[in-house]
């Protein structure tokens, strides 16, 4: 990490702006808060990897429903939840008043965040600042806003493991603009230590899994084509045959990790934690 410039594209294309647009229609669309039900225990693995001291200021960048905010407000952390999709600040909101939970919440770009140098003690992002196009820009931004010594921590999906392999599937169906990294980077140390070693010291790495269950595959299938944007829009791209070929594809997917031998889907998804302390 070099610069607070974004990156340059060196190919034709879309600029990395005018990806990020297209990105906020696709988290826009479909339920992500159904998503969020199967990945909010992810939240309380980032926090406690990061060893979350209470009373301390935290940023939860790229948000969605706000499953790090919350977590880290459970722990009487002084919280700012932010997110570029006002509709999921909005269901944070009403899920923290649920719990009487006390966070802000503020809409914000990851790759421009709205706050001063050196603001928060740790600033986190769980299976969300990753999706930001333009990586090394989105990596500045964290380390940025965190006080010197505070805490750069990230939980990403890994690109072998099964959110990896999904978002490769969506990939050979709605192919992504060329030279766009693709998100499943963030969960290797080699990118990791291309973003930070210049901005952090002491990072470490923890891997891990988290367990999903669905009825059957089909089920799974059906479930992200109906709530998960990056599926739901590669599906609404597709003619009828195109659709039900990509449906059969995730069905597969699910089928390939599936551990259970009772007909359901019991799949275990892989990721990376990153967390190291601002120079």
């Amino acid at each position: 990490m070099t610069s607070t410039e974004p990156t340059t594209q060196t190919t034709t294309g879309p600029t990395l702006e005018q990806v990020k647009a297209k990105q906020q229609q696709t988290w826009s669309s479909g339920d992500y808060g159904r998503i969020a039900w199967l990945t909010n225990p992810l939240a309380d693995v980032l926090v406690e990897a990061v060893d979350l001291r209470p009373g301390a200021r935290v940023l939860d960048v790229a948000s969605g429903t706000g499953n790090v905010a919350l977590a880290a407000a459970r722990r009487f952390a002084r919280v700012t939840s932010t997110d570029y999709v006002p509709a999921l600040l909005d269901v944070g909101r009403a899920r923290a008043a649920a719990e009487s939970l006390s966070v802000e919440f503020q809409e914000a770009d990851a790759e421009h965040l709205p706050f001063a140098d050196d603001t928060f003690d740790y600033t986190l992002s769980a299976i969300g600042a990753m999706f930001a196009p333009d990586h090394e820009r989105t990596a500045c931004e964290l380390v940025r806003v965190t006080k010197p010594g505070g805490v750069v921590g990230t939980l990403n999906w890994t690109p072998t493991g099964f959110v990896g392999e999904l978002l490769a599937t969506v990939g050979r169906y709605a192919p992504p603009p060329a030279g766009v990294v693709p998100p499943p980077r963030w969960g290797t140390t080699e990118h990791q230590h291309e973003l930070f070693d210049d901005a952090v010291t002491d990072l470490t790495f923890t891997e891990g899994t988290i367990t999903q269950r669905f009825e059957t595959p089909e089920h799974f299938a059906d479930f992200f084509v109906d709530h998960y944007g990056p599926t739901l829009k590669a599906a609404a791209s597709l003619d009828a045959d195109g659709q039900q070929a990509f449906r059969a594809d995730l069905a597969a997917l699910g089928e390939r990790f599936n551990r259970a031998t009772d007909g359901t889907l019991v799949c275990d998804w892989a990721y990376l934690v990153a967390s190291g302390r601002k120079r």
